[in-house]
């Protein structure tokens, strides 16, 4: 970080030296003032419950401008990457290194990753020792610390080698991880990887296809999984990315950091909202149900929310919904479920959300999870296993986000403060005398 000539004075009213803080700019979005010295100078923190306005690291992967509905990788409108920049795998690489690939490191980067998928024959006991009716996301949590078990010769988090090795195990082997944890879940038997096909449609082969049954590769919804991971590949500084660089901070391999995220994305709050989605509107059960629900969330005291609308960042419509949105009907059409119940009532639901003055004054819009949910039950994922699909989507962000944190010179564990409002100082009494 360069010296900034532009200053921020902080005044006290009650006399005491006023301090100068240094002005940083971004190369696009808020200005950011630096505050490391206010502790050393005036004995004081800021306070910012959830760092709604504290600026934690530098970084250039993912901008985000919540007022305009923007959402930019690398500089690339998510819009653009979505439709014209090729598949997940394409996204990856620009994550990772900054720039989209040309024909042959696109090969070349396809062809790594594909020889990565297959996960070490002893990870199966792993899944013996969960319940069937373990969450998935549990398992994830279990099974992906424990790649660090199996690949010692990666993980050195000082050696750049070691260090792109890791990123490309974790791409690689997430959707090998995610399909078996689906598999135990249903009884069937753990299905390989296929090194013929894509990304996506290699992890459909290994959720759906059975000693009995090969599972036939459906274009349409190859490119609906392939948008979902592209849509929700990064997004910023959000909790489980946070989560990750904390870990990461600590010098944590790189395992153990992304089984971190995968903890966080856990939370219903983030990366659960589009199950919690989908489960309203099994709640709702009907289209003549619909009334009688919004009438619910319009009273302040009824306890119930419109899950799937609104998002905490974007104040405009979420540009990741409305791509979302074209794909859910694309295979809502491929699969001929337009008259499915459940799809019936999302779209007379979010028909009613994009009207209602009460909703639209809100800018409670449609968000991703609203549109995804139903595109992946559509694809007869379960719901148990959405923010699995997530946690893989958004392991090469992770991934990205940590490799920046390592790389640079100023980071240092992480270590909030807080404002201590427990009990002074005080002495021990002896018990008889309590």
């Amino acid at each position: 970080m360069t010296n900034s000539e532009t200053k921020a004075t902080l005044s006290f009213s009650d006399g005491s030296p006023s301090l100068e803080m240094p002005i940083y700019k971004g190369s696009i979005g808020p200005d950011v003032i630096d505050i490391r010295k206010l502790y050393g100078a005036t004995g004081m923190f800021t306070y910012d419950p959830g760092f709604m306005s504290t600026a934690a690291c530098n970084s250039s992967i993912t901008y985000i401008d919540g007022d305009k509905g923007e959402l930019l990788y690398r500089g690339y409108p998510i819009e653009q990457l979505a439709v014209n920049g090729g598949d997940f795998l394409e996204t990856c690489y620009l994550l990772l290194n900054g720039e989209l690939p040309n024909a042959t490191e696109k090969a070349d980067f396809v062809a790594t990753v594909t020889k990565h998928t297959m996960v070490h024959e002893q990870m199966q006991f792993f899944f013996r020792g969960f319940r069937r009716d373990a969450h998935p996301m549990s398992v994830l949590v279990g099974t992906v610390g424990a790649l660090s078990s199996f690949y010692h010769d990666s993980l050195d988090i000082n050696d750049p080698h070691h260090r792109e090795v890791s990123a490309i195990r974790l791409i690689a082997k997430m959707p090998t991880l995610v399909a078996m944890a689906y598999k135990y879940s249903i009884g069937q038997p753990f299905v390989y990887p296929r090194n013929d096909l894509s990304y996506s449609a290699n992890f459909m082969h290994m959720m759906f296809s059975t000693p009995c049954e090969e599972y036939k590769v459906n274009e349409v919804l190859v490119r609906a999984l392939d948008r979902i991971l592209i849509l929700h590949a990064d997004h910023e500084q959000n909790a489980s990315t946070s989560t990750v660089r904390l870990a990461g901070s600590s010098g944590a391999n790189p395992f153990a950091c992304i089984a971190a995220g995968i903890a966080c994305l856990w939370g219903p709050a983030h990366g659960g909202a589009n199950e919690a989605a989908l489960s309203m509107l099994e709640e709702i059960g009907s289209v003549d149900n619909i009334p009688e629900f919004i009438a619910q969330v319009k009273d302040k005291n009824s306890g119930v929310k419109l899950m799937g609308f609104g998002h905490r960042v974007y104040k405009n419509y979420d540009p990741r919904a409305k791509l979302m949105r074209e794909t859910c009907y694309e295979v809502l059409q491929e699969l001929g479920l337009q008259d499915d119940p459940l799809f019936k009532l999302a779209m007379a639901l979010e028909k009613i959300a994009l009207e209602d003055e009460y909703f639209v004054s809100r800018k409670l819009y449609p968000n991703v999870d609203f549109y995804s949910g139903i595109v992946q039950r559509a694809l007869g994922i379960p719901t148990s296993l959405f923010t699995g699909i997530f946690a893989l989507a958004r392991t090469v962000g992770w991934i990205a986000q940590w490799k920046e944190m390592i790389s640079d010179p100023e980071q240092k564990i992480g270590r909030p403060r807080q404002l201590f409002v427990g009990a002074a100082k005080r002495d021990v009494v002896a018990i008889d005398k309590r």
